[in-house]
């Protein structure tokens, strides 16, 4: 389904036969009724995996069927390629070489169909980003977003969230879980490994040699190409490897190290981590868990009190 969200055609480029499909969605919910609209609805646009904002606008209402091309199309400059159905510029800012593109998140979640096809619904959180997609074509859910998914769900549903928590690091488990109280997000707190299922949003709190078992954990430690995380745990999980736009190791991070991160299989439902070499950097990783630290973020390092966004850019 054109690449779970790709905004513009970088990989229609080398498949044409897509092409006639990107334009049908161009047009699709065209006939569609007026309906009575959306409150409370953000769109955003950034650049460089969101270190560079460009713009955002807040709306407490738009119209009836509104798709989120349309939404982009009310508040910016675009030009379009594939019959309308892509992203090539937001305001003239496009792609400056062969491997970046537009790509968009709704609640934090790529989303599995083109712009012009995603509806949207109260309390969206729309995200545009133009980033370097030479690592991998799809990031299935960045973290940029808290409170969202969890508040507002995806696709115009709300989903039951629960907490996995591994052994020794309880005070990590209860700030998590007080952070979605307070975000009036009910979760259910359950010992590691249990499983959730695919219809439920779940928190992994745990140390990386804890959690590595758990399916999230290996696509994480799989690389960007599987999990659109790029940062993986090395040495037994002793150290942290972050990693830049092209999937290469531009630092390391020792004993506190921890990490917030977020991915998706193939039901869209995205699992996020809140881990670390130890328990420290969990709990360290655990206090970043919030609005404030994790804005417009693809993925959260952190290091006693330094924040480090991934991919990370060396020339930062």
């Amino acid at each position: 389904m054109l690449g779970r969200a790709r905004a513009v055609a970088g990989r229609l480029r080398r498949r044409p036969a897509i092409v006639a499909l990107a334009a049908a969605l161009a047009c699709s919910g065209c006939g569609l009724g007026p309906g009575p609209g959306a409150s409370d609805v953000t769109l955003t646009v950034t650049r460089d995996f969101g270190s560079i904002p460009v713009a955002t606008v807040t709306r407490r209402h738009v119209p009836g069927s509104e798709t989120v091309m349309r939404m982009l199309e009310r508040y910016f400059r675009l030009s379009t390629r594939y019959g309308g159905g892509f992203v090539e510029s937001i305001d003239g800012l496009g792609p400056s070489g062969p491997m970046r593109d537009w790509f968009y998140y709704v609640n934090g979640v790529q989303a599995p169909e083109g712009a012009a096809s995603t509806t949207v619904h109260a309390g969206d959180h729309i995200w545009w980003d133009l980033h370097d997609w030479r690592a991998t074509e799809s990031i299935p859910a960045v973290v940029g977003s808290f409170p969202e998914p969890f508040t507002t769900g995806i696709g115009g549903r709300r989903y039951p969230v629960t907490i996995e928590c591994g052994s020794g690091v309880s005070a990590a488990c209860r700030t998590v879980t007080a952070v979605l109280s307070a975000a009036r997000v009910p979760s259910g707190p359950q010992v590691l490994g249990t499983g959730s299922g695919t219809s439920t949003i779940t928190v992994v709190v745990g140390t990386w040699t804890q959690i590595r078992a758990e399916v999230v954990a290996q696509l994480i430690a799989r690389g960007p190409g599987a999990s659109g995380v790029y940062a993986r745990f090395a040495h037994q999980g002793s150290e942290l490897d972050l990693l830049d736009p092209a999937g290469d190791v531009a630092g390391t991070l020792g004993a506190g190290a921890g990490l917030i991160a977020a991915t998706a299989g193939p039901s869209g439902v995205p699992t996020w981590v809140v881990t670390g070499t130890d328990p420290a950097g969990v709990l360290d990783a655990a206090r970043s868990f919030n609005a404030r630290a994790l804005h417009d973020h693809f993925a959260l390092a952190v290091d006693g009190r330094r924040m480090l966004p991934v991919p990370l850019d060396p020339a930062r």
